[in-house]
C-alpha cells in the first residue's frame, strides 16, 4: 500500500466517520421516528454532513494548509500521473 493511497482512505474515512458521529449524536437528541424513516434519516445525515464537512475542510485547507489535520492527517496525497496518460493513448 503506497503512502499517498493510505492517506487517502484516512482523509476519506474521516469525514464519513464524523458524519455518523453527528448522526448518532442527533439520534441522542430524543427524536422519535418509525424505523424506516429513521433509518433513511439517518443514512442521509451521514451522507450529508459528511459531505459537508469534507467540502469545509477542504476549502478550509486551501487557505490554511494545516488546517488539513481535521481530515485525519495533514497532507493531502498526490498523485503522478503516468505518462501514457499524459500522452492521451
Amino acid at each position: 500500500m503506497t503512502h499517498d493511497y493510505l492517506i487517502s482512505l484516512i482523509r476519506t474515512g474521516v469525514p464519513a466517520g464524523i458524519g455518523a458521529l453527528l448522526a448518532w449524536l442527533a439520534s441522542q437528541a430524543g427524536i422519535v421516528l418509525d424505523a424506516d424513516s429513521s433509518t433513511a434519516l439517518t443514512a442521509g445525515v451521514v451522507a450529508l454532513t459528511g459531505a459537508g464537512y469534507y467540502a469545509l475542510v477542504r476549502a478550509l485547507e486551501s487557505r490554511w494548509p494545516r488546517l488539513g489535520v481535521l481530515l485525519g492527517t495533514p497532507a493531502a496525497p498526490t498523485y503522478k500521473v503516468d505518462d501514457r496518460e499524459a500522452a492521451g493513448q
